[in-house]
């Protein structure tokens, strides 16, 4: 049988006495798929998650660590684990993403700046991986593999790009050393405007399945430089204040000055953007996504504009700015055609 119909069958046996209907959601950037099932008890989500393609056991072991902490996730109601078969509570389909031309914009950041401090100080867990060195390098080797070489055919093994290679290796290697300077918790990894959802009131937290144990500044920079949505910059750096704030309160920090955090979030959003870039690239290129295109040069346009700030990635920034960008916006232009 196919997915769909082992899928059918499953929902069968649970649901066949309540006439359950399913109507496919907009899949996400990994393999899996989602469904809305509507039936006579009431509506719920299915998501499909293939065992050959993806480890389903961090999604169900970090749901019990996450929901004992008191995070608003989505409840795993049935499960077929052998098949990758997930039966979950329906929070609805409100995302931080539709409310970011709302008023209270700003209050709901502080909300979730806070949200980010508690979800930080959830006790590291089995299914969390350390964030550690070879892991962030190999973040990084995504923008280098995926986009420059993959994407725009730019090959930095080859002799004649000895200058940017070094350039390349120096700049990841201060990169990493920022990360790791900083305080270690638990990370969500994706904390971005559509994997924070509001539901009843309340913050729900999806797509946790991939947290680990890493940079303070990591979640907040997801939330604050969402490669999906642009913070004007006043109010941005009046959140980031709120964000330092409230990590000292809450114990995150300690003897660090305001200018060390900034230069903390500064560079790990470096990091996680050079990571983003690479992974839209690859979204499009392994996988046929292209609805991830569109994000590519605001993502570059946050490297340029932050690499400016530092004079040890001056050169990384202006590589980006005269040489990756120009090539990456001629191969958008290609694939529009």
């Amino acid at each position: 049988m196919t997915r769909f119909e082992h899928l059918q069958l499953f929902i069968n046996t649970h649901f066949s006495e309540q006439s359950p209907r399913l109507a496919a959601i907009t899949a996400d950037a990994s393999f899996r798929r989602y469904y809305r099932l509507n039936c006579a008890s009431g509506h719920f989500i299915v998501m499909d998650s293939d065992p050959q393609k993806i480890n389903n056991h961090p999604y169900i072991a970090l749901n019990e660590v996450f929901t004992a902490q008191g995070f608003l996730l989505p409840k795993i109601i049935l499960s077929d684990e052998q098949h990758g078969f997930f039966v979950l509570s329906d929070l609805g389909s409100t995302h931080l993403a539709d409310l970011l031309e709302d008023e209270n914009r700003t209050h709901y950041y502080q909300q979730l700046i806070s949200l980010s401090a508690q979800w930080a100080k959830t006790p590291a867990a089995p299914a969390m991986q350390a964030y550690d060195r070879a892991f962030i390098a190999q973040e990084l080797e995504l923008f280098k593999q995926w986009l420059v070489h993959d994407f725009i055919g730019v090959d930095l093994q080859a002799p004649a790009a000895a200058q940017q290679r070094t350039m390349w290796q120096a700049s990841c290697a201060m990169l990493i050393d920022a990360m790791l300077a900083q305080p270690t918790v638990t990370m969500h990894r994706d904390f971005h405007s559509r994997n924070i959802m509001r539901c009843e009131q309340q913050w729900a937290i999806i797509d946790y399945q991939d947290a680990v144990r890493g940079p303070l500044c990591y979640d907040l920079v997801s939330l604050l430089r969402d490669c999906y949505f642009k913070l004007p910059d006043p109010e941005l750096k009046q959140l980031l204040v709120y964000g330092y704030e409230q990590f000292s309160q809450q114990g995150l920090l300690s003897n660090t000055t305001f200018a060390e955090f900034k230069s903390w979030f500064d560079l790990t959003g470096m990091q996680r953007h050079l990571k983003a870039a690479g992974i839209f690239c690859r979204l499009y290129l392994r996988d046929g996504k292209a609805g991830y295109l569109a994000n590519i040069i605001p993502t570059l346009e946050y490297i340029i504009a932050v690499a400016a700030q530092y004079p040890e990635l001056a050169a990384l920034g202006q590589w980006v700015d005269t040489s990756i960008k120009p090539r990456v916006e001629a191969r958008l232009a290609q694939e529009a055609q």
